[in-house]
């Protein structure tokens, strides 16, 4: 074969691949990539935002050029930075966290995160305040007054328990720093509660919690009580940050429970930059409702999620992608969740 020959067969080659590359090059730009932002891997976060973005990307990536990533993260309030400086466009956030930051409240006094829109809540934080009975006088959750002087867990030292507990507490005047605070974890709290260690112990989770099951069946339900809230103290405390609703923890959820506890819940939920596309959140939305059992597997707390609870305690107003897919589904949107 010639060297001319070679040339050209050299040069329709490069020609070829040449067009391939720009067609790929094309086909990539067109293809929309997006990140969630979770927690620790230990936790609840990490594998819930896994599985959104694996089901997401399974049903969007070939017909919509939609994918979707989740990566680990320090918890609510890196979420809330990193989505302000634009590094993510997705995150699970505490709905505490995230009224704060909405309101511009707290740590981000003076620095009211504007941007930020609700998609869902995902799963809720239901509180579990559990003393010894002799400190229970009337079963409420004021009873914490009576611990004054006392031990008790009150989570983390940079927990998220921790800070809705202090909330809660500066909400109806129970001054926590009359109380010999313990920062424990769940499962030290629950030790020392069994060993006496401490007289109460703050744990707030989706029940059954094991840190409580462990309690009541070490303890005995005669002498532990999971405190309730009435209908006043969830006003007091939602005029701070207007994100817990009222739970009803039902007889027989743990060990000896023979009434239903009344208390309250947060929503853990996932979070949106507004400038995201209005379909990729409507796409994202309805295929996370179209595909529960998908996720129910990834992670039990997901079975608390019913298209029904979906705008519960919600601390920011709904992108406009998930308002509309609500919309579609007969939900109902108070003005509160509404950009104006």
């Amino acid at each position: 074969m010639s060297k001319l020959n070679v040339f050209k067969k050299l040069v329709v080659a490069s020609v070829v691949t040449s067009t391939m590359l720009v067609s790929s090059a094309s086909a990539a730009k067109k293809e929309a990539k997006y990140v969630i932002a979770t927690a620790s891997t230990g936790g609840t976060y990490y594998p819930v935002g896994v599985g959104i973005a694996t089901i997401a990307s399974l049903k969007l990536a070939k017909k919509e050029k939609i994918t979707f990533s989740a990566i680990t993260s320090a918890g609510s309030n890196e979420n809330v930075d990193m989505l302000d400086k634009g590094e993510v466009n997705f995150a699970i956030v505490q709905g505490l966290f995230g009224s704060m930051a909405w309101q511009g409240k707290d740590k981000y006094e003076g620095d009211a995160k504007k941007d930020l829109r609700s998609i869902t809540m995902l799963w809720q934080n239901v509180e579990q305040f559990t003393v010894r009975n002799s400190f229970a006088k009337t079963g409420n959750i004021k009873d914490l007054k009576n611990l004054y002087g006392e031990r008790f867990a009150i989570g983390g030292r940079s927990s998220g328990s921790r800070v809705s507990a202090e909330t809660i507490m500066n909400s109806l005047d129970i001054d926590y720093s009359k109380m010999n605070v313990q920062y424990l974890g769940y499962t030290p709290s629950s030790t020392a509660l069994q060993d006496g260690k401490v007289q109460g112990m703050n744990t707030p989770s989706g029940p059954p919690t094991s840190a409580v099951t462990n309690v009541f069946a070490s303890v005995g339900n005669d002498k532990i009580k999971v405190l309730d809230f009435n209908a006043d103290d969830l006003v007091k405390i939602n005029n701070n940050y207007p994100v817990w609703t009222p739970f009803t923890i039902k007889a027989g959820t743990y060990p000896g429970q023979v009434k239903d506890i009344n208390t309250i819940a947060q929503p853990n939920f996932l979070v949106v930059t507004k400038d995201t596309p209005e379909k990729t959140v409507y796409l994202l939305t309805k295929t996370i409702y179209e595909n529960l059992p998908f996720l129910n597997v990834v992670h039990k707390a997901t079975k608390a999620m019913a298209i029904e609870k979906a705008i519960a305690g919600l601390p920011m107003p709904l992108h406009p992608g998930a308002a509309k897919y609500y919309r579609e589904q007969g939900i109902s949107i108070p003005s509160s969740l509404i950009i104006k």
